[in-house]
């Protein structure tokens, strides 16, 4: 167990200190991802910064998912054939839903360029791993030196995966009974947009 999102950054923040100092950038995804994010950066001396990603529907079927947008990126599955229009429409549409809550957490800031730099993508757990694996194809596009993982608990299916991906993935509990994130902690309280607000304010990344 895992007594809460602090703890499970100290942790966490111990085993990449191999990475202190270095030209990184640690990218949380919000909202649990930032308790557990914002502690690391502060220990490896990195920016702290959001990675907000978001599927996009078939337009037959919009809980069906035939690719994923971030703030600037975009990855699409090949095999699904689906007009180029639709595509890039509703990309525009779901990226500015994505910036709306990136100007919510972030204000005006600039997003931290991640071409050559080592990133840290942090979440407070891991379920499916579907959104995490979106995340990793999205920032792959940007060609950043190397790219790690670092969460508190993910069951080990998903890291199986995630280890083909990336060149580390760094998990303190791989329980084979996962059934929940909030299982494996004694405190899991909701992280509101405030708290997320705050973090990245004293992490001096927020800039109104």
């Amino acid at each position: 167990m895992i007594r809460n999102r602090e703890e499970a950054a100290e942790l966490l923040a111990a085993q990449l200190a191999n990475y202190k100092g270095q030209d990184g950038v640690v990218l949380a995804i919000p909202r649990g991802g930032v308790p557990v994010a914002a502690p690391i950066a502060r220990y490896l001396h990195m920016p702290l910064d959001l990675a907000l990603v978001k599927k996009i529907g078939h337009p037959a079927n919009p809980e069906y998912a035939i690719g994923a947008v971030s703030l600037n990126s975009i990855i699409t599955d090949p095999t699904i054939a689906v007009p180029e229009s639709y595509v890039t429409a509703e990309a525009e549409r779901v990226r500015e839903s994505l910036r709306e809550k990136y100007r919510l957490f972030m204000g005006n800031r600039e997003t931290v360029p991640l071409q050559h730099k080592v990133v840290i993508i942090v979440d407070d757990g891991i379920a499916t791993g579907k959104t995490l694996q979106a995340t990793i194809a999205l920032v792959k596009v940007k060609q950043p030196a190397k790219v790690i993982v670092a969460v508190p608990v993910a069951p080990p299916s998903a890291i199986v995966k995630l280890k083909e991906q990336v060149d580390e993935v760094i998990c303190l509990l791989t329980p084979p009974d996962f059934q929940a994130v909030g299982q494996f902690y004694k405190e899991f309280t909701q992280t509101t947009d405030q708290e997320v607000i705050t973090l990245l304010k004293e992490q001096g990344n927020y800039s109104l």
